[in-house]
């Protein structure tokens, strides 16, 4: 096995924590906070956008079995990285489409998709996804793993996340668990 890393903000991390938790080869999923400037930052204080993290997933996978860039290709897919500081509903840089890379090997193929994605045109508006270098990363607090696992019926899981899981699973069945 190759145990390996990604580290992705695209959203409400309830969303992408719930998809990526699904595939093959992911290990583990956790939500965190990443990117700002405040140490051990609470969620509360995330939301209010006083701290400059992104809520982010850190996704730990077997590169054995899945592949850096088939969960970047995951990624472009399941949220609209062309809205900066925007998913839906959710708005603020906390929000933002990011990927905190973890190697020059992360970075050059984040970089090289993006640009792809530009390039062809696969979306209306240009790809506004930020990548930068993984320099702060918290984990949030526990109430937040698997928290669509465990609240299938609040009402934000049911409107918002139940959807993107359910577009996800038909896009990409042949990669789930």
């Amino acid at each position: 096995m190759t145990e390996k890393q990604a580290t992705f903000g695209a959203g409400c991390f309830w969303c992408i924590e719930a998809i990526f938790i699904q595939l093959k080869g992911v290990k583990e999923v956790k939500p965190g906070f990443a990117g700002g400037h405040i140490k051990n930052p609470a969620y509360r204080e995330v939301c209010e956008g006083r701290t400059g993290h992104a809520e982010v997933i850190r996704i730990v996978f077997d590169a054995d079995v899945i592949s850096y860039s088939e969960l970047l290709e995951i990624f472009w897919y399941v949220h609209n990285p062309t809205t900066l500081n925007r998913q839906g509903n959710d708005v603020g840089s906390q929000y933002r489409s990011v990927i905190f890379y973890h190697d020059e090997e992360q970075r050059d193929l984040a970089e090289a998709y993006k640009k792809k994605l530009d390039s062809i045109g696969a979306y209306d508006d240009p790809v506004v996804s930020e990548i930068k270098p993984l320099t702060t990363y918290f984990d949030a607090e526990s109430d937040h793993k698997d928290y669509y696992e465990r609240n299938p019926e609040q009402g934000y899981c049911l409107a918002v996340v139940r959807p993107k899981v359910e577009k996800f699973k038909a896009a990409f069945s042949e990669m789930l668990k």
